[in-house]
């Protein structure tokens, strides 16, 4: 009998012939996960078994595999033999010491010369004839023994599913690069778009010392907490005061943000260049404010060929919300401290503006000048 945990995959069962190449790469993510931890990753048609670990370690290891994308579901378990004396004494651990309960096999061995009904009968009778305080109760019972027989002679006896991020692994759909500021949405974006298999850099734009290196301390953290996610464990960092301050001086403040908006893409688009990404990701949610209008959007993307992908543009703040506070970002991004958008942020931005009136006041500007002197200030901060 052996403590293990059980990994469940989700829609890679989906994938046909391409399978064994997501199944590499998801095994691959959960050995970068458990990095630093006693274990072995055994693969048994179908699930993934995390054993041979320190058993103090069993809660960090459960901590681990919940934010790996991919998992469908997880269990604590006991790997045993599987004829039924030691399926029984398996069961007798898993099961509770008196309330309702009922057994449930899954016979993934279709071989195995006992049904999945004859199992569960012989194993929950077992159970009621050692432990008189349980009673079974098929339909709504408060603990359930669950047996899933598996070729090769083994059997897997455990109490509860856990519910995974469900997803593709990372880095099965490329690479991204993300805008991450302070705020509540670009992180919820990076995790959104690494959920669907996107491996997620991230590059954040300050405007110290009109902002404070509190600000990007805490664009660190965000950072910190999405690379559980994201297995990526660094962030691009990239100064535009200079930037800012001339299109304060030079064009009409209504524009401040439009404008910066879109130097920050094409240098997002030189850094996506060098670091082997081919699309950019954003925060950017339709309407939130006057820089995410359609006229606003249609600016930015105006300026670069890749594509801009927006996985929270039809999402409202509660939902954003719901989100952060699920991965754990939200208390971090209310912090107050300010970014770089907020700085010579105009009374009254421009919702709507034209395409040929921000094209107008841009010639006002050095572009090029201005974008590369910006990328010269490129740091790359290790997590």
């Amino acid at each position: 009998m052996e403590k293990v945990v059980i990994l469940r995959y989700a829609e890679i069962h989906l994938k046909g012939k391409n399978r064994g190449y997501f199944e590499r790469v998801f095994s691959t993510n959960l050995e970068r996960a458990l990095k630093g931890l006693r274990h072995e990753l055994r693969r048994t048609s179908g699930r993934y078994l995390v054993a041979a670990f320190d058993e103090e370690k069993s809660d960090e290891i459960m901590r681990r595999v919940s934010r790996v994308f991919g998992v469908h579901s997880y269990s604590a378990g006991l790997l045993v033999s599987n004829d039924i004396e030691s399926i029984f004494e398996a069961a007798k651990l898993v099961a509770p010491e008196s309330g309702s309960f009922k057994v449930q096999t899954h016979r993934g061995d279709k071989h195995y010369p006992l049904t999945s009904m004859e199992i569960s009968a012989e194993i929950g009778g077992r159970l009621l004839g050692e432990n008189p305080a349980l009673r079974v109760d098929v339909h709504t019972p408060k603990h359930t023994v669950y047996i899933d027989i598996r070729e090769g002679g083994k059997a897997l006896v455990f109490g509860s599913f856990e519910d995974g991020l469900h997803g593709m692994p990372v880095s099965t759909a490329g690479k991204g690069l993300l805008l991450i500021s302070g705020g509540i949405d670009s992180p919820v974006a990076g995790y959104m778009m690494a959920k669907r298999g996107l491996t997620v850099e991230a590059l954040h734009f300050h405007s110290y010392p009109y902002t404070n290196e509190g600000a990007k301390e805490k664009v660190v953290s965000l950072a910190k907490i999405l690379s559980e996610y994201t297995l990526v464990h660094r962030i691009t960092a990239v100064s535009v005061t200079h930037i800012q301050e001339e299109i304060h001086k030079k064009c009409a403040a209504e524009l401040n943000v439009t404008l910066l908006r879109r130097f920050m893409f094409r240098i997002a688009e030189k850094i996506a260049g060098r670091e082997g990404a081919k699309c950019l990701v954003t925060g950017e949610s339709l309407g939130q404010v006057a820089s995410q209008t359609l006229e606003g959007l249609t600016s930015s993307n105006a300026v670069v060929s890749l594509p801009v992908l927006r996985p929270l543009i039809g999402f409202d703040k509660e939902d954003i919300i719901a989100v952060a506070k699920k991965i754990g970002t939200y208390e971090i991004s209310v912090l107050p401290y300010e970014d770089c958008c907020t700085v010579f942020l105009p009374d009254f931005p421009a919702i709507r503006p034209s395409l040929s009136y921000i094209e107008e006041e841009e010639k006002k500007l050095d572009v090029d000048a201005l974008v590369e002197e910006a990328l010269s200030t490129r740091e790359v901060i290790q997590l």
